[in-house]
């Protein structure tokens, strides 16, 4: 897994259309990647996590055959990592969700929601879920449950909520102003 990593990271990290690095201890955005990391001294963890942040890069920039190549990575990245918490399960989900698996990522949501019903990130994947399956009865649901969770949860003061906090925010703004259906 860490060779195809190596050479995926060589393939896609010496173009002129280079990545931005990220919060997981690459380079500002902006900035040039040059060669690729060493990621021999990574955890599965960090690799799985360094795979799910330039999968994220690449859905900015939509570079979906580049999410295709790389999901095929990051899933079983994460999937080696045991025992696999909440937010490995959340990014699995974002991944699947982004490479166009969505009965993957609804598994994923199910999951969380299963082991912790007001997990803010498991309502948040679930909302997604149901909005690429097409079904908004479900998504509005969800979205209601989140607004619902969301003091609570807060409080809770998980580390991958403040990991993700922008993607729950954003998913929090669109179910605050689709509330009234």
């Amino acid at each position: 897994m860490a060779l195809i990593a190596i050479v995926a990271a060589q393939r896609f990290g010496s173009s002129s259309d280079e990545l931005p690095r990220t919060s997981l201890g690459e380079a500002p955005i902006g900035q040039s990647i040059g060669s690729a990391p060493d990621i021999s001294r990574l955890t599965p963890r960090e690799q799985a996590d360094r795979l799910y942040a330039r999968i994220m890069a690449l859905n900015e920039r939509g570079r979906t055959d580049s999410i295709q190549f790389f999901a095929q990575m990051a899933i079983p990245a994460y999937q080696m990592v045991q025992p696999l918490d909440l937010d490995a399960r959340y990014a699995m989900g974002r991944i699947a969700e982004v490479a166009g698996l969505p009965d993957f990522a609804r598994a994923q949501a199910d999951t969380i929601l299963r082991a912790e019903p007001n997990h803010l990130l498991g309502l948040v994947l679930a909302i997604r879920a149901a909005r690429r399956a097409g079904n908004e009865t479900a998504a509005a649901g969800f979205e209601r449950r989140l607004i619902a969770a969301e003091p609570a949860e807060r409080r809770r003061n998980r580390p991958e909520y403040e990991r993700h906090r922008a993607e729950i925010d954003a998913a929090l703004d669109v179910a605050r102003v689709e509330a009234p259906r």
